[in-house]
């Protein structure tokens, strides 16, 4: 059984225990991060530098970075099943979890925090409206990719989903008007029909 140290309202924690979920794989959890702290101190730094969450230990082996930590409980304990058989799909698959890390994040983390995590008197109204453009604008481009496929890399639920699927739920739950999408749309209830993303994703937004 892999041990996993990190909460359970973080947004990379979730893309490893949604993955655990679609894969089977038993895991032991121990809070650290955010109100729970501890990934400051040194017992941590010594397995995570970088002091966030989440880590992994699978026997002696150590590992942190959410996606790598995915990549890593697919080919080990997946057979891969959560990419798809050719090279092209792979990299396809592998292409949306770095774009979200390069260009959904730094647009809907800050809308996120603001309308989520700042009280209602210190937002700044110009950074809220900017974050929802450029955020609108990433989801635009996930919707246009849904041309092609039930999901971001075909027809079946890959790795590429579940980064833009943990950040999907915060989307439909921020108090804002979105644009209409109608693809992202079901392919959002695709998502919430899944016990995993039920049991790990789905719960209150803080």
């Amino acid at each position: 059984m892999i041990k996993i140290w990190g909460r359970t309202d973080s947004s990379n924690v979730q893309k490893v225990l949604w993955c655990c979920g679609e894969l089977g794989v038993e895991f032991d959890r121990t809070d650290l991060g955010g109100k729970f702290g501890g990934n400051k101190e040194k017992p941590y730094l010594d397995m995570n530098p970088n002091g966030l969450v989440p880590t992994i230990q699978d026997g002696d082996f150590i590992l942190w970075e959410s996606n790598s930590i995915m990549r890593y409980l697919n080919e080990k304990y997946g057979q891969s099943r959560l990419l798809p058989s050719t090279v092209e799909g792979r990299a396809n698959a592998n292409r949306w979890m770095d774009w979200q890390l390069s260009a959904l994040n730094p647009s809907i983390v800050p809308l996120f925090s603001n309308l989520i995590r700042t009280p209602a008197d210190k937002r700044d109204p110009k950074v809220v409206q900017a974050a929802l453009d450029k955020t609108s604008a990433a989801w635009q481009m996930v919707e246009n990719q849904l041309t092609h496929g039930a999901f971001v890399a075909g027809d079946h639920l890959s790795l590429g989903d579940i980064p833009l699927g943990v950040w999907a739920y915060r989307w439909f739950n921020l108090p804002i008007q979105r644009p209409k999408f109608p693809r992202l749309d079901a392919w959002y209830q695709r998502l919430r029909e899944r016990p995993p993303y039920q049991k790990h994703i789905m719960i209150p937004v803080t």
